[in-house]
């Protein structure tokens, strides 16, 4: 069923891109449309909607907003076009620093850093945007598409993210968020989460990235991450090769990832069609199995330790039959044999020790829950070599109070 959804998708997409309302091909000989849209930017006052036409728009230099409440609207993702193709200045094709502010219905493409970046603002709206390289996977590609930073009160919604060499969909150091029925693909992380608390990622489809949906913790920044919904997205055949730039976090995730938990606490995976994902479905780390030691400096307040997670109600198929790095290999083999497969949830095994009971299993408040119609469960045991790895889910039948939906607040006025 997931792959005629996911087969039904793909004709639909290759449909619209042959439709006869296409744009016109670029055209790199006007820049005239760059010196009326960056006077508007500049000139911009609270209340005004500026209006990107149909066509495609070629920029050669970053543009920037810094006014609260403007919209910025185009006439649809596939018509109205930001081209940057020959960007010459700029890390940012967008760069927004407001408030109340709407961007919907058009696209930025082939920016040289980020499509489209929002900084410290608070009632967001992104809706129908897309971001894209038009080139296909690549480490010179921009590494965000869609990027709210330290921001609050978000809503993202059918959008399109392709192609970034991080990740195509990311909210970072944010509180309440909302992430709903988008598309992510060809990226190195679909969609991230990352030191974000109170979000909810619903009704999105992230298919031929390296990871589908991310939800991270990261070290030395102000926020931590936590109480995190994952539900009813549709996560199938994330197997690109890896090719985010070496030293980033995102270089450390395996290529076939579906749903990937790193460090972080009170996440909630459920409800969501997971497939063919060939490391695994869902992977559950640290900090010490990511390779970030000596790159990253903890600190003293950061936890480095996934806690608290739950996974229900998910649907399974395929996955784990082609993990990516020797050692994972090794490990299938070993103890499933060439033909078969890792389990729908891996879990590299690390745990903080002074929350264990006299049995030393975590405390249940802070376990690893998987309640999920016999799904199995993957102790890689990474913390002692792995000399006792567990396959089961005996020691994770066990369930946690269930996570409020994410309210967005009104603006004010």
């Amino acid at each position: 069923m997931v792959k005629l959804k996911f087969l039904s998708l793909s004709v639909l997409l290759l449909v619209g891109a042959c439709s006869k309302d296409s744009p016109e091909p670029f055209d790199a000989a006007s820049l005239d449309y760059q010196k009326q849209l960056q006077t508007q930017l500049i000139t911009a006052k609270p209340g005004d909607v500026i209006v990107v036409p149909a066509g495609v728009h070629p920029i050669n230099r970053g543009l920037s907003l810094n006014v609260s409440g403007v919209t910025i609207r185009g006439e649809g993702m596939d018509k109205s076009i930001l081209s940057f193709k020959d960007q010459i200045q700029g890390a940012e094709g967008l760069l927004v620093s407001a408030s109340d502010f709407t961007i919907e219905d058009l696209a930025i493409e082939d920016t040289a850093g980020d499509a489209l970046k929002i900084n410290e603002g608070s009632n967001i709206v992104i809706r129908r945007v897309r971001t894209e390289w038009t080139n296909g996977p690549d480490e010179k590609n921009g590494a965000y598409g869609i990027y709210p930073v330290q921001t609050e009160n978000v809503l993202l919604e059918e959008s399109v993210a392709i192609g970034a060499s991080d990740a195509g969909i990311y909210v970072g150091q944010s509180r309440n968020v909302v992430v709903r029925n988008n598309r992510a693909e060809r990226n190195v992380a679909g969609i991230e989460i990352e030191n974000t608390f109170s979000a909810d990622v619903y009704g999105n489809v992230t298919n031929e990235n390296t990871g589908g949906i991310l939800v991270f913790n990261m070290p030395d920044l102000p926020q931590p991450g936590h109480s995190t919904r994952v539900y009813q997205n549709t996560v199938v055949g994330n197997n690109t090769d890896n090719f985010g730039a070496a030293g980033t976090p995102v270089a450390s995730v395996p290529a076939g990832s579906g749903i990937v938990i790193n460090s972080n606490d009170r996440v909630e995976i459920f409800d969501n069609d997971i497939a063919d994902n060939d490391t695994a479905n869902i992977i559950i780390s640290s900090y010490y199995a990511t390779g970030w030691e000596g790159i990253r400096d903890m600190g003293d307040a950061y936890d480095p330790y996934p806690e608290t997670i739950y996974i229900y109600g998910n649907r399974f198929s395929g996955g784990g039959s082609s993990p990516d790095g020797l050692d994972l290999k090794a490990l299938k083999v070993a103890m499933f044999g060439l033909s078969g497969s890792l389990p729908d949830v891996l879990w590299d095994g690390y745990f903080n020790a002074e929350k264990v009971d006299s049995d030393g299993n975590l405390l249940t408040e802070y376990a690893i829950c998987v309640d999920n119609d016999g799904a199995q469960v993957l102790n890689a045991d990474l913390p002692n070599g792995s000399a006792n790895i567990i396959v089961g889910a005996a020691q994770h039948s066990c369930q946690h109070d269930k996570l409020p939906a994410v309210v967005l607040e009104a603006p004010p006025g």
